[in-house]
């Protein structure tokens, strides 16, 4: 089977409490479908936890407007630990998540309406896109975009969808573009360019001068899920000023507090791990056959970038459409591409929380 990027199925979030910040995401995302919730160890994940296998609960959570999700993750074999030190635009990592929004200003006036802490007003990227950030109570950082890029209409006042991509600070551009221009096929490049920049202001560290990159993809993602996970885009920013940039996890474990991988939606995870293997981002972890989590189930890996960023690939087996009943999808034999029928994908919308 040939490689298929499907689309960002969730971007990963550590977090100290789980169902504090899910019903912040809720109020102001509209991230209110619950996908899976799963209680367990994850002894897969050991070399990225201090050679300790650590227990946790993980809740993945979607918008029926699409995009995609937050797997909000929480230890529960210890505490969660904050960086120890500021993190700025430019250090390495996932340094923002990005949210989709149909109308960003009517986003920040809800938002700032509900007394959300807003970095900056809606200002335009390189490229001309309207976007605002703002910090979620855990003081991470999320943007808000402009997209035409939508599955479901759920009347949100917010305005939002789901995730459409993320900001990344990387040490080496060239080398970067590799991971994410190559492999995930991000082969747009939007915008290319090196200054100071407007929209970054507010940020911390964003007043210095960097290269940014945004890459996004020419066709459409296909897949089961495709059409619910939707567009999105990835921005590589580099700080040109200085080299005190860090690592956004140095000295801390995955599930942390914060963005602690992105996650694509895939299939022929063989053919993706043979890519990977030839241009140098290796597999570091690899379930090798179908991970049992509960509610869901699949085949999952990840390759680190240049600068040590997780990035997970799932090749989904199973999913609850609708847990009440019973209702699972089994996606192991399942044509190649295909997308699973809208009924199906809306049937999801009916595990929603409010």
């Amino acid at each position: 089977m040939e490689k298929i990027i499907c689309g960002i199925q969730q971007m990963g979030i550590g977090v100290p409490n789980v169902n504090e910040i899910w019903a912040w995401y809720r109020l102001q995302f509209g991230m209110d479908v619950k996908i899976f919730e799963e209680a367990a160890e994850a002894p897969l994940m050991i070399d990225y936890t201090a050679d300790k296998v650590q227990s946790r609960t993980a809740t993945l959570a979607l918008s029926m407007n699409g995009g995609g999700g937050f797997e909000i993750w929480q230890f529960t074999s210890r505490n969660t630990e904050k960086a120890s030190f500021d993190i700025r635009m430019g250090d390495f990592g996932l340094l923002a998540c990005k949210i989709k929004s149909r109308d960003v200003q009517a986003s920040y006036e809800f938002l700032k309406n509900n007394k959300v802490t807003i970095l900056n007003e809606p200002r335009k990227d390189p490229n001309g896109v309207l976007s605002f950030f703002l910090l979620d109570p855990n003081g991470n950082i999320f943007q808000v975009v402009e997209s035409n890029s939508w599955f479901g209409q759920t009347g949100h006042k917010s305005r939002c969808g789901g995730v459409a991509g993320s900001i990344i600070g990387v040490s080496n551009m060239d080398k970067s573009l590799v991971l994410y221009r190559d492999i995930l096929n991000y082969d747009l490049i939007d915008y290319d360019v090196t200054g100071v920049f407007e929209d970054f202001n507010g940020l911390n560290g964003g007043n210095r001068t960097f290269r940014r990159v945004r890459l996004s993809h020419s066709a459409d993602r296909k897949g089961p899920f495709a059409p619910l996970l939707g567009a999105s885009s990835i921005e590589l920013v580099q700080v040109l000023e200085d080299n005190t940039s860090r690592k956004i996890f140095e000295n801390r474990l995955w599930g942390d507090w914060g963005f602690i991988h992105l996650c694509f939606d895939v299939q022929g995870m063989d053919a993706l791990q043979k890519q990977c293997d030839t241009l140098g981002f290796p597999f570091t972890v690899d379930s090798g056959s179908t991970f049992d989590m509960g509610e869901a189930g699949g085949r999952f890996s990840y390759v680190e970038d240049p600068d040590g960023t997780l990035i997970e690939f799932v090749e989904t087996h199973k999913v609850p459409v609708l847990k009440k009943i019973g209702w699972y999808i089994n996606l192991k034999h399942r044509k190649p591409g295909k997308s699973l029928p809208r009924f199906i994908l809306k049937a999801m919308g009916l595990n929603r929380v409010k």
